[in-house]
């Protein structure tokens, strides 16, 4: 084998004794020699940052795509802690331009049914039906999927953030479609809210009903004269109850109940014919008008909070789940405080068990505070991003009992989760820490200092580190994470996004996934990539993969 040293470096080992080197130091040389070119040589093979993060310290861009596909799942086009609405539109309509409109529909697409958005959905459906009419037309129903959405969309139009202020041909046969499709519940629901209401959305398109029953429930919502006979039985139960309170109460959308002068059994009627998403977010309501203090209603409405069918059906996302428990007053009773519980576990069964040694790092640092759906005058969500932080380490965990879960901030914060727990006690022990900077390489530096042996960590993080900011030619968590694949070479990184900045700590290659979300969907895609299901295309392979 043969060595090439520098001249000074040979001198050295020809004159030992004079640079007090015993004899046979050459292995010395050769090993600091060789730890100085590969610690080089390993940090030319780090993809040097192109771009700062909302600190204005060193990150990776995501690539449109991905970007897109990231505000797509996360961006709920309110403020945040570092980003406005204005700047999520302006982004999304930027990228836009920069990928091909199939994309666009997928991201759709996927945002609406895996992610469960709202808004975002809608306004990439809006952006795409100036770009694609018939790309436009294939992705309409799948994301315009109740009468919400459907009023979401006209909204966005209307707005003129999209391009445009009014419908146009296209858009109107389809929003005339959905309406002449729809059952008389779901146009009864979809009723139900404003800007626009259901009745502007109908003048506006004029859609013509298919049949006499249609028309004369058409005329009902828009305050026109219409035929009492042909109106659904629950419009005409409605219009009496309105006259008599003491007819039967009417299955309809509670909302249209609520401005009534109701009984406490007039609400126990209401809470035994309501969705079970209203059941969820309206336990406090119920409480206040004595639900609870009717003969078997608290036991009745736990069963149904925690029955498998009714959960799996109404798509409740987990942290929806921790929203209402949070939410519910010491005075619901506890059964169904509890219920909400139960709910939990069975919304999270679909978390993965993954095979070796898992460590989970949710970001527990003062920017985590931040509203996980932003802030919303009036409407803004009590649970933070560090609460869906919390939340995923806490079922990752109730699956994955083995794994370690390291919270941090500045540093790892020492606390102590029991995987017996209930995912309840353990997202609320995690997201009581809150607050410091945020230092994303500090779990790894941890791992690194203990040589651990790593298959999977997984960060769940708005990934706006700053605290490790120490040179501008790789991130703090690069720097770490390079080290662990010294030791491990088949381990693999997955980071999490809750907040759509554009930007990540870990550029996307081989063993590194950059995921966004917080629906149950990001649970799929861990597990798919941990056990090298996922190709290259990670994340946004999943969302090309979808058929238009």
């Amino acid at each position: 084998m043969h060595y090439l040293l520098s001249g000074r470096a040979q001198y050295r080992l020809a004159h030992p004794l004079q640079y007090g080197m015993a004899s046979g130091s050459f292995e010395w040389i050769i090993a600091m020699a060789n730890k100085s070119l590969f610690a080089s040589y390993a940090g030319k093979l780090l993809a040097r940052p192109n771009a700062k993060n909302s600190e204005g310290a060193p990150a990776y861009a995501l690539e449109p795509r991905a970007k897109l596909a990231q505000l797509a799942v996360t961006g709920t086009l309110s403020p945040t802690f570092y980003a406005s609405g204005a700047t999520q539109l302006a982004d999304v309509i930027e990228l836009a331009a920069k990928v091909e409109p199939a994309f666009i529909a997928k991201a759709a697409i996927y945002a609406r049914r895996k992610g469960q958005m709202k808004d975002m959905p809608a306004l990439l459906l809006a952006v795409l039906s100036g770009l694609d009419a018939r790309l436009f037309s294939l992705a309409f129903p799948r994301v315009v999927d109740n009468g919400k959405m459907l009023r979401t969309f006209v909204q966005i139009m209307r707005s003129g953030t999209a391009g445009r202020k009014s419908l146009g041909s296209r858009p109107k046969r389809m929003v005339e479609a959905w309406l002449n499709n729809a059952t008389d519940r779901q146009i009864l629901q979809a009723a139900v809210g404003q800007s626009p209401s259901l009745a502007d959305v109908i003048k506006m398109v004029h859609p013509k009903p298919a049949n006499a029953e249609r028309r004369a429930l058409y005329a009902y919502l828009i305050g026109k004269p219409y035929d009492v006979a042909l109106v659904p039985d629950a419009v005409r139960a409605f219009e009496t109850f309105k006259r008599d309170a003491s007819a039967p109460v009417p299955d309809v959308p509670f909302q249209m109940l609520t401005s009534l002068d109701l009984t406490p059994e007039h609400w126990g009627a209401i809470a035994k014919t309501a969705g079970w998403q209203m059941l969820r977010m309206n336990l406090n309501t119920f409480d206040r008008q004595c639900v609870f203090a009717i003969p078997g209603m608290a036991e009745e409405i736990a069963g149904r909070l925690k029955d498998e069918a009714e959960i799996r059906k109404s798509r409740v996302l987990p942290y929806q789940l921790m929203m209402a428990y949070m939410a519910a007053s010491n005075d619901v009773p506890g059964i169904v405080r509890e219920a909400l519980q139960d709910a939990m576990e069975i919304a999270i069964a679909n978390v993965p068990a993954i095979a070796g040694n898992v460590v989970i790092c949710p970001d527990v640092s003062g920017s985590m505070s931040s509203p996980a759906t932003g802030y919303r005058k009036g409407a803004t969500s009590a649970v933070r991003c560090i609460d869906v932080a919390a939340l995923v380490a806490a079922a990752m965990l109730r699956v994955n009992t083995s794994a370690r879960v390291l919270p941090f901030e500045g540093r790892v914060v020492d606390v102590q989760v029991n995987p017996r727990d209930t995912v309840m006690t353990n997202a609320a022990k995690l997201a009581a820490i809150c607050g410091g900077g945020t230092d994303c390489s500090a779990p790894l530096a941890k791992l690194n200092a203990e040589r651990a042996k790593i298959d999977l960590v997984v960060f769940i993080s708005d990934n706006q580190s700053w605290m490790d900011a120490r040179t501008a030619d790789r991130t703090g968590l690069m720097t770490e994470w390079t080290k662990i694949k010294a030791r491990n070479p088949h381990a693999k990184l997955v980071c999490v996004d809750i907040q759509p900045y554009g930007t990540t700590q870990a550029p996307e290659r081989d063993d590194v996934l950059n995921v966004g979300g917080f629906s149950d969907a990001v649970f799929e895609v861990i597990e798919a990539f941990a056990s090298g299901k996922l190709g290259p295309a990670h994340w946004v392979g999943e969302i090309e993969k979808i058929a238009l």
